[in-house]
């Protein structure tokens, strides 16, 4: 016995469920609900809806497409799914080390199944939680995720639901934590029809991707529920330890109880009667530290929010580059800002927007906040998906690592940035319609034309190739100078685990000193002091309180001497502290 239901109030008529070979009626319910018991259906039964007539459409809430966007849902039941591990340790994100894959190009095979091969090893490097880009269902079979529309479904192509409980299933078996991409904000455009059953988007507002998600509009209780639900979904049924919404900037809501505050709400509460810890992670361009702070004070109660400032300052720094927003950026001040109060736009003027932008993170912990020196966004929106590494050499690079790693907020890494693969990351698409694809090549050619590319060296999105391209090439990851790097990479995050001055969540014990001339900044938590130079020569930084022990440098000539921290050009270093108080004596 299945029961479907399925919520439809622009069906004016009647709402038919397409089921194999049969089509039956449904029956109408309050606030435009259909339902039907259908006997002789069970777990893997397809079928689709039919709206007046028209159609076949996916459910809404499909939680299978293995057909892809075009063709029928197929019912799942989530408790036939047979967990091999029903307790595990997930480390907090306080002491955490997240690292973001693409699931289509993190392995050769591209799958779900092809990811648990990597697990031991992403366990060996010190990572914590594997951030996994989105894949709910979404057009073709390779893509980013970010344009999905069937929300409930996992991608068919990675393998679908039973393939993504079993990888989760491998990372809790291993201790490792898993934060899912969900994308709220919009939908594509290919198979999207959920405007066809309901008032899901609302003209009220309007988006850079098309149409507004309705969260306050008409209607909105119902697709507001649709959203929260399925966030819910992932935790509860697929045993994700953390959802990552994608710009929360744009889920706009004018209601008293903001969407998001109902979404952490409902997550807190699941937690409770599950007994396991959700983290809730948003992204916002705003610079609005409400979303961490409690409901009681006022904000919306997420766990994490991630903070883009980091990245633009360590970036201008190392390449120069001062297009776009990078205009904000670019001086050893404002790189100094954002790792002692995590934003630098914080109610400061923002020449970029020509307006005041942001608002002080008080009263907030470095934990409650995700930085990197790089992500999916920040090297596939580039026009050709350079890494940090192909822009700003070796030295640049680990310049970067050191400091990502050493700040007080949560480490994000980006697959294969620790061996510094050669691998780009670009933007790529498999839009089945002709026309859609056609149009996503020319919108990508369009939008990097005022950069000064060559619109003839602008990779195709929907080209295989670009796709291809954009896989890691693991067997490099043994071979020099890659090993050497992740070798760096892992001495730097177990020193960042062994030493707990470095996951100090607390704001306040972050000393910052810098020269702007010189181009030098350090830093101080409590035991341990790190040392930067961007200069292009080599030059001696002076180190506060004393002298230190050289523990790890970037570039194996820097030195401590008397006159400080002995730097080469574009390097940094990480020193020992002398404890404050002299050691007891042994008894």
């Amino acid at each position: 016995m299945t029961t479907f239901r399925v919520w439809a109030p622009f069906a004016k008529r009647e709402v038919g469920l397409r089921l194999g070979d049969e089509t039956l009626a449904m029956s109408r319910s309050d606030g435009g609900w259909w339902k039907l018991d259908v006997p002789h259906a069970s777990h893997g039964s397809d079928y689709a809806f039919l709206l007046d007539g028209e159609g076949p459409f996916p459910d809404p809430r499909s939680a299978s497409q293995p057909n892809g966007i075009d063709g029928p849902s197929r019912v799942i039941d989530h408790a036939a799914f047979a967990w091999q591990h029903d307790t595990w340790d997930v480390a907090p994100l306080g002491g955490a080390a997240l690292y973001e894959l693409h699931v289509g190009t993190f392995t050769p095979g591209g799958t779900f199944a092809s990811a648990v091969e990597k697990l031991g090893y992403l366990v060996e490097l010190g990572i914590t939680h594997v951030e996994l880009m989105p894949v709910a269902e979404f057009s073709g079979g390779r893509g980013w995720g970010y344009d999905g529309v069937d929300l409930y479904a996992p991608h068919h192509a990675y393998g679908g639901p039973d393939a993504l409980k079993r990888l989760v299933d491998a990372c809790h078996a291993r201790g490792l934590g898993v934060i899912l991409d969900v994308v709220y904000n919009h939908l594509g455009p290919a198979g999207n029809h959920l405007g066809r059953f309901g008032p899901y988007f609302t003209r009220k507002y309007s988006t850079p991707w098309g149409e507004a998600v309705n969260f306050d509009d008409a209607g909105s209780d119902e697709s507001r529920r649709f959203f929260i639900d399925n966030a819910l979904m992932w935790l509860r049924d697929y045993r994700i330890d953390g959802v990552r919404l994608d710009a929360v900037h744009a889920i706009l809501d004018t209601s008293a109880v903001h969407f998001l505050e109902q979404l952490a709400t409902d997550a807190h509460e699941l937690s409770r009667q599950t007994g396991r810890h959700f983290d809730v992670i948003a992204e916002s361009s705003l610079n609005d530290p409400r979303l961490v702070w409690p409901v009681e004070r006022g904000g919306y109660g997420l766990e994490a929010a991630w903070s883009d400032d980091l990245h633009h300052a360590l970036h201008c720094l190392l390449t120069g580059e001062k297009a776009g927003y990078y205009t904000d950026f670019g001086a050893v001040s404002v790189l100094a800002k954002a790792l002692r109060d995590v934003y630098v736009y914080d109610g400061r003027y923002s020449p970029y927007r020509g307006h005041r932008h942001g608002r002080p993170a008080l009263d907030v912990t470095a934990d409650n906040f995700v930085t990197f020196s790089q992500n999916h966004d920040q090297v596939g929106n580039r026009a050709l998906g350079e890494r940090l590494l192909h822009l700003v050499g070796p030295a640049g690079a680990r310049v970067a690592a050191m400091i990502t790693l050493a700040a007080p907020t949560v480490p994000l890494l980006f697959m294969g940035e620790e061996w510094a693969a050669s691998a780009p990351f670009q933007y790529f698409t498999d839009h089945v319609d002709p026309d859609l694809g056609a149009a996503v090549t020319r919108g990508r050619a369009h939008e990097f034309e005022s950069f000064g590319w060559a619109v003839q060296d602008i990779p195709d999105p929907q080209s295989r190739a670009t796709f291809e391209r954009s896989r890691l090439d693991w067997d490099e990851s043994q071979q020099e100078p890659h090993a050497s790097m992740l070798d760096f990479y892992r001495t730097l995050i177990a020193l960042r685990k062994t030493t707990p001055d470095l996951t100090d969540p607390d704001l306040s014990h972050v000393e910052v000193a810098f020269d702007e001339a010189a181009r030098w900044l350090t830093m101080q938590r409590g035991s341990i002091t790190l040392a930067v130079s961007f200069a292009d020569a080599a030059q001696n930084v002076p180190l506060p309180h004393g002298a230190r022990t050289l523990i790890l440098a970037t570039d194996d000539s820097a030195r401590l001497d008397a006159a400080g921290a002995h730097l080469p050009p574009v390097s940094a270093a990480l020193f020992r502290n002398p404890p404050a108080w002299p050691a007891p004596s042994p008894p």
